[in-house]
C-alpha cells in the first residue's frame, strides 16, 4: 500500500484496513513460528503498511 492510497481513504476505512493488517500480521507471525511461511518479505510489508496508516491517522488527529 502506497502513501497515496492511504491519503485517499477516510478515517473509518483506515481503521478497517488497520484491523485487517494486524490480523494478517498475526497470521504471518504464526506461520513463521511454525515454519509454514512462504512469502517472508510480506512480514516487512505489512509492518510498514501498519506504520503508514498509524502515522497518517495521527497527523489527521493533530490537524483537527
Amino acid at each position: 500500500m502506497k502513501i497515496d492510497e492511504v491519503r485517499g481513504l477516510t478515517p473509518d476505512q483506515l481503521a478497517d484496513q488497520l484491523i485487517s493488517l494486524k490480523k494478517e500480521q498475526f497470521n504471518l507471525r504464526f506461520q513463521k513460528a511454525t515454519g509454514q511461511i512462504e512469502k517472508t518479505h510480506r512480514v516487512d510489508e505489512v509492518r510498514k503498511d501498519i506504520a503508514r496508516i498509524k502515522t497518517h491517522l495521527r497527523t489527521k488527529q493533530a490537524q483537527a
